[in-house]
Parts: C-alpha cells; sequence; structure tokens
C-alpha cells in the first residue's frame, strides 16, 4: 500500500486557496485545532469530518487524493501496493487508478475491522454507489432504512441520500465498492473510520 501525506496535502491546497487555518476552520465549522492537528498529521480525520474540510475550500475527495500527479502514459493495471490508501489507520479504503487523469468513477477495496464506522456524521454527496460485501457483514444506513449485509450480498443507492457504514461484526469486513462520479468515493475520501 502506497502511503498519503493527508496532513501536507491539505496544508497545500489550503495555502493555494489562501486561507488561513482559522478561516478554513470557520469555513468547515471546526476547531482551528482540529486543522492544525490534521496538518502536521498528529490526528487522521474521519471521512466525514474531512470532507467537512475539504467542502469548505472547495475541493473533491477525489482531487485531494491524486495529487498533482498523472501518468503520462495510460495504464490498465494495478498491483495491490499501487492502490493509494485514503484510510484513516484504522478503516482502509485503498483506490483503483487514483491519478487516472480522467477517472470517471471510483473503485475502492474497503475494509473495515470490528468496530469501525465512517464516522458520527452521514455522509452526502453527488452521484450514486455501489458494491459487494467479500467477507464478513457491514451494517448500511440509507435514508434512515439500515440493513446487515453479508458476504455476497450488495447494495446499490444514491449518493445524495444520508448513509453511513459500520461494521457491527466481529470479524473483518472486505467490500469492492465503486462510485460516480468519483468526487467523493475515497472516502472516502477520504480518508473515514471510527472505531
Amino acid at each position: 500500500m502506497s502511503g498519503f501525506d493527508v496532513g501536507a496535502r491539505l496544508k497545500q491546497l489550503r495555502k493555494l486557496r489562501d486561507l488561513s487555518q482559522r478561516e478554513l476552520a470557520k469555513r468547515a465549522g471546526v476547531t482551528n485545532s482540529t486543522i492544525s492537528l490534521i496538518e502536521q498529521n498528529s490526528v487522521s480525520p474521519s471521512v466525514s469530518s474531512l470532507k467537512k474540510i475539504l467542502d469548505a475550500m472547495p475541493v473533491s475527495i477525489s482531487e485531494f487524493f491524486a495529487g498533482e500527479e498523472t501518468s503520462p502514459q495510460e495504464k490498465f493495471f494495478y498491483r495491490a501496493e499501487e492502490l493509494t490508501e485514503i484510510g484513516d489507520g484504522n478503516l482502509s479504503w485503498r483506490l483503483v487508478a487514483a491519478r487516472h487523469p480522467s477517472r470517471g468513477m471510483s473503485i475502492i477495496h474497503e475494509h473495515y475491522p470490528p468496530g469501525a464506522d465512517t464516522g458520527e456524521d452521514m455522509l452526502e454527496h453527488e452521484g450514486e454507489e455501489g458494491g459487494v460485501v467479500i467477507n464478513g457483514m457491514i451494517e448500511l444506513t440509507v435514508n434512515g432504512d439500515t440493513q446487515c449485509l453479508h458476504a455476497g450480498d450488495a447494495y446499490y443507492f444514491d449518493s445524495r441520500l444520508p448513509h453511513r457504514f459500520r461494521n457491527s461484526g466481529d470479524t473483518d469486513c472486505v467490500i469492492v465498492s465503486a462510485n460516480t462520479p468519483p468526487g467523493f468515493s475515497e472516502g472516502g475520501a477520504s480518508t473515514h473510520h471510527r472505531r
């Protein structure tokens, strides 16, 4: 897995937009110390927290994790170690083709340890998303409806509906998911996750 410097990237994007930590915090509805701690890599934000901060700039989670790099040659295959980790150190979300210059969807290999979730805030963003549970179980809430999905079960919904993922089981849960447009899914972003 390739690592990603969330703190340095957030600081880079904030400075490019000529925003102080205080101004970004105010726009995002978080404390100044939250921005400072993330930029120092002292804390890993949940996906919902990172999305709230990025929305205040505004920057998509895809753009955040893609960085400045684009591949000069079209690439078709990605080894496990080439997937971009956009999780928070507990929950792992590994994005396929993060730096593809014209990526029209996000494909993510998600790993939720027991008790991990996408954060207390419900996620809402443009697009559609779907996935298949490969191992374990996940408790998925979409627009107030909660279901426990097990290996082989799948989901598909309009991402504008409030949603949240939580591993309420006692074994690891693995999901392969996709969403379009690719603005959020990395998270994501990003990164996501609480225990």
